[in-house]
């Protein structure tokens, strides 16, 4: 069987629909053609230094206009693309360019203090600002993508041990796509809100149906919530996607106004999201879809369809249209209800870890994924997301699932948001530790939390302590990092 292939998607989406926006960014909007244009003179500015098809280059990029255009300039290049987190110190991104086994890195002068100190570490490193690129330079452009071919590879946030490189490849992110598409459909004046990260899966996903869609995106250099609900009441945005840190922000700013109509889809991921928030925004009737997916399935794999967004409240829904779900226990299909890992497969999932067999073996058999995240099945098949198994607190041979125990302290009026973790315990193995920021003027001690958890909770949930926070560690996702909390104890901070 010939290899599949498919044509170039932003030069083919410039041919098709030249004059549509494409891009929105800091008040100027760029057609699929203007985009087409400035990508087409970069990825000449960057083969004038070297960079040819096979090759792999990390780019360490705002959300920026200037950072779609060399992504989508590499990807014209047949250039592997090693998408660096720009929240991470020198020296966690040089270990992750040298186990890329890349030798260029394009970035811009914004990071110079900490491109500096990457070029100290990795000397040979062939380091390049997008300012001080030649003026021009010619380049063959790719005029089909290969779906087999590796198109990104985006370093997992490293929950224990070093990070892992995941390898996205084309026919992933064209899945993907179209798996999102024909859950929540695609309506001629889509306009999607992008104040995620375009390093992070969530962001490049969103750059990736930009393109493959046809659709607007509103691209936003760092989350503002007042901004964003801005776009949404004022400038036609009608999909934003978003974690639960940026939900709480955006209500909170939202107070007795509300969203129009045409405003169809807000987008949740990054994590169980608390029962209570989904409630509040039910109450407020915004189109929240709760969605499961990671870096290896190249964004969400599950989503709840829009017509169980209410009825179906807490669950992250059923596998998109091309991919599969299961719940294992010990090697066995678990019945509906009872937990295990969540295990996936589909053209969307990752075929492996960047020079890591050993990784690759033990998380894919058959095709089949193992998340290390556990959850359960209803009657009904929809998926309940409780915890990632390296999250789970065993106290005195209980399962405490941090979610849970988040969700209830959420519901306390004075509480902005929680974050929880176990400790060790002599007697019981492991107990709950308490991180809670409250909201601007509350005044509540832990004394009263605890009695509140004692209402809503079994004995073996409740926290031990509960910390008072100014804010909690988050990713560059703003995914909350349950292993840094520990790291938080006595510094009350």
């Amino acid at each position: 069987m010939a290899e599949e292939k498919l044509p170039n998607w932003l030069k083919n989406r410039a041919h098709l629909s030249p004059d549509r926006p494409a891009i929105e960014f800091e008040g100027h909007t760029y057609s699929f053609l203007e985009l087409h244009t400035l990508s087409e003179e970069m990825a000449g500015k960057l083969a004038s230094i070297g960079l040819r098809a096979g090759d792999s280059c990390a780019v360490l990029l705002r959300n920026h206009i200037n950072g779609v255009v060399v992504i989508h300039a590499l990807l014209y290049l047949g250039v592997k693309i090693v998408m660096l987190n720009n929240k991470l110190t020198a020296k966690e991104l040089a270990w992750q360019i040298e186990d890329s086994e890349t030798s260029y890195l394009v970035s811009e002068g914004s990071f110079s203090e900490k491109l500096s100190e990457i070029g100290c570490i990795l000397p040979d490193l062939h380091l390049h600002l997008m300012e001080e690129l030649p003026d021009e330079g010619a380049a063959e452009i790719l005029q089909e993508f290969y779906l087999e071919d590796t198109a990104t590879i985006m370093y997992t946030s490293g929950t224990t041990g070093n990070p892992k490189g995941v390898i996205q490849t084309f026919g992933n992110h064209w899945w993907s796509a179209v798996g999102s598409m024909l859950n929540l459909g695609l309506h001629e004046g889509d306009s999607w809100y992008c104040a995620v990260p375009i390093f992070h899966i969530s962001g490049l996903s969103i750059l990736m149906k930009n393109v493959i869609y046809g659709m607007k995106v509103v691209l936003a250099e760092r989350f503002d919530e007042r901004e964003a609900n801005l776009s949404i009441q004022e400038n036609g945005v009608t999909i934003i996607s978003v974690v639960t840190a940026m939900v709480n922000r955006m209500l909170q700013d939202l107070k007795g106004t509300s969203y129009p109509e045409a405003f169809r889809c807000m987008l949740l991921g990054g994590g169980p999201a608390p029962v209570h928030l989904l409630e509040v925004c039910k109450e407020k009737g915004i189109p929240v879809y709760q969605t499961y997916g990671m870096t290896e399935t190249s964004s969400q794999i599950v989503t709840l369809a829009p017509e169980y967004s209410m009825a179906k409240i807490g669950s992250a829904g059923k596998p998109l249209f091309p991919s599969q779900l299961r719940i294992e226990k010990d090697g066995n299909i678990c019945e509906p209800c009872a937990v295990g890992e969540i295990v996936v497969s589909g053209p969307n999932v990752t075929k492996g870890y960047f020079n890591r067999m050993d990784a690759t073996l033990q998380a894919i058999t058959d095709g089949w994924l193992y998340t290390g995240d556990l959850g359960y099945l209803d009657e009904e098949g929809f998926l309940y997301v409780l915890d990632r198994r390296s999250d789970l607190i065993i106290s005195g041979g209980e399962n405490v699932y941090p979610a849970e125990v988040e969700n209830v302290l959420c519901k306390h009026p004075d509480i902005f948001e929680a974050g929880v973790t176990g400790i060790d315990d002599e007697k019981w193995g492991q107990v709950p530790l308490a991180f809670v920021v409250l909201h601007q003027g509350a005044e509540v001690n832990e004394s009263e939390l605890l009695a509140y958890c004692r209402e809503y909770l079994a004995a073996y949930k409740i926290p031990r302590n509960v910390i008072f926070c100014q804010e909690l560690p988050r990713n560059g996702a703003s995914k909350l990092l349950r292993r840094e909390l520990k790291k938080r104890m006595g510094e009350g901070q």
